[in-house]
C-alpha cells in the first residue's frame, strides 16, 4: 500500500460518554438532547437507534419512537476532556493527525508498519489503547485515500475495523452506491437517479467531460471519487484564533449610519474569507477608537458558529447601537473569533437545543444563498465586480 490513511470515528460519542459516566445506563437507549420537549436530538446510543431515533430529530418525535428512553442533557466539558485524551493517543502513533471533529480524526500511517506492524495490527493497537485510556470504543477505516478511509470506518460499527487495500479499490468502488461518497447529498443523488446512476461503477460509464458539462466541479469530483482519486493529504495545522477588519476614517464622525456602512464592508470581507477557509466563529467583537485614540470593544457570543455576512454585520451593528458615542470616532472595526473547527460546533448545537434562545441572530437560507452567489461571482471575476446592495455607491475614501 503506497499510502495508508486511517479514519477514526468514536462510536456514538456523546451518548457513549453518558453511559460510561452512568453505568446503570449501559445497554439502555440514551438520547442526548435535554430532558424537556424542546430542541432536537444531538446524539443517540445504538440502543436508541434501534427505535429509529437519530441526531437532528425533534425531541418530541424521539419521545414518540422511544418513550422509555433515557433523555439527558450534555456534559460539555467531559466530552472535550475525553476528546483530548483520544487525540493524545493518536499522536503517540503518528505525528500527522487531522482532527476532523470532536469525535473523529484522520491518521497518516504511511510507512509506520516498520514501527507498529501492518496497518490492521496498528489499528487494533490504537483501538485497544483508546479503550484502555478512556473506556470507549471506536471504529477505524483503512484505505489508500481519505474519502475511502472515512467510508470504511462506517463498516462493522460499532467497534468496527475495515480495510480497503489498494488492489481491492476498483472492485469495492464498482458496487459502491454514490450516496456513500462524502459530500454527495440528497439533491445530487436525486439528479443522478434521473440519469439512472446509483453506483460508482455506473458513473464510470460516462466520461469525465460528460460529468463536467453536467455538474461542473461537482461532476469532476464525482468522477474522480468513482475512480478512487483523492489527492488530499492528512493535514495538521494550528487553528486560527480570530479574524478582523478595521479602518481609520478619513474624517472623525458621530454618524452611526456611516459607521454601519463600514461595519457591513468589514463583515463582508471577514465573512467571505471565513467561508473560503471553511471556518466559523461564535464571538463577534466591535472595536471603536475615538478621536483621542481611546478605544472600546464590545462582544457578543452566539449559540451557533457563523460565517454568514449578514449575521456578523447585524450583531456588530446591534453592539454599536448599544453604546453612546462619547466622542467622534476615528476608527471602526469588527472581529470574529471563538472558532469551532474541532467539534465544539456539535457541543454548541447541544447547548442551545436545550435552551430556546429568544432573540438570537441566526442565518436564514436566503442570506446563506446570497453569500454563496456573491462568493462564486467574486471567485470568478474578482471582488470589485459586484457588491451588496447596502454598499452600492459607498465611497470608502
Amino acid at each position: 500500500m503506497k499510502r495508508c490513511i486511517m479514519h477514526l470515528d468514536m462510536d456514538a460519542f456523546f451518548a457513549s460518554v453518558e453511559q460510561l459516566d452512568h453505568p446503570e445506563w449501559k445497554g439502555k437507549p440514551v438520547i442526548v438532547g435535554g430532558s424537556g420537549d424542546r430542541g432536537v436530538v444531538c446524539a443517540a446510543s445504538y440502543e436508541a437507534r434501534k427505535f429509529g431515533v437519530h441526531s437532528a430529530m425533534p425531541i418530541v418525535q424521539a419521545r414518540k419512537l422511544c418513550p422509555h428512553g433515557i433523555y439527558t442533557g450534555n456534559s460539555r466539558e467531559r466530552y472535550l476532556e475525553l476528546s483530548r485524551k483520544v487525540m493524545s493517543v493518536l499522536h503517540a502513533y503518528s505525528p500527522v493527525i487531522e482532527k476532523a471533529s470532536i469525535d473523529e480524526a484522520y491518521i497518516d500511517a504511511t510507512g509506520l508498519e516498520h514501527i507498529f506492524g501492518p496497518p490492521l495490527e496498528m489499528a487494533h493497537g490504537i483501538k485497544q489503547k483508546i479503550f484502555d485510556t478512556v473506556g470507549l470504543t471506536c471504529s477505524i477505516g483503512i484505505a489508500p485515500v481519505k474519502f475511502l478511509a472515512k467510508i470504511a470506518s462506517d463498516y462493522n460499527k460499532p467497534n468496527g475495523l475495515y480495510a480497503i487495500f489498494e488492489k481491492d479499490v476498483p472492485a469495492f468502488l464498482n458496487e459502491l452506491p454514490v450516496r456513500k461518497i462524502p459530500g454527495v447529498g440528497k439533491k445530487f443523488v436525486g439528479k443522478l437517479d434521473e440519469l439512472g446512476v446509483s453506483s460508482c461503477g455506473q458513473v464510470l460509464e460516462y466520461s469525465v467531460e460528460f460529468w463536467e458539462r453536467r455538474f461542473g466541479k461537482s461532476g469532476i469530483s464525482l468522477w474522480e471519487r468513482s475512480n478512487g482519486i483523492d489527492e488530499r493529504a492528512v493535514e495538521t495545522y494550528v487553528e486560527a484564533k480570530s479574524e478582523s477588519a478595521e479602518n481609520t476614517l478619513h474624517k472623525d464622525t458621530f454618524d452611526k449610519a456611516l459607521l454601519k456602512k463600514w461595519l457591513m464592508r468589514h463583515a463582508d470581507r471577514v465573512g467571505q474569507n471565513q467561508r473560503k477557509h471553511g471556518l466559523k466563529g461564535r464571538t463577534i467583537t466591535l472595536k471603536v477608537k475615538y478621536s483621542d485614540f481611546q478605544s472600546l470593544t464590545r462582544s457578543k457570543t452566539l449559540p451557533d458558529p457563523t460565517n454568514t455576512t449578514d449575521v456578523i454585520y447585524q450583531v456588530a451593528a446591534d453592539l454599536l447601537d448599544s453604546i453612546e458615542l462619547a466622542r467622534p470616532v476615528r476608527l471602526i472595526g469588527l472581529g470574529l473569533s471563538n472558532y469551532n473547527n474541532t467539534g465544539v460546533e456539535q457541543l454548541n448545537m447541544l447547548d442551545h437545543m436545550q435552551h430556546n434562545c429568544a432573540g438570537v441572530v441566526r442565518a436564514t437560507k436566503k442570506q446563506q444563498q446570497l453569500d454563496e452567489t456573491l462568493d462564486a461571482v467574486r471567485n470568478k471575476f474578482g471582488n470589485k465586480v459586484i457588491c451588496r446592495g447596502s454598499l452600492f455607491g459607498f465611497n470608502e475614501e
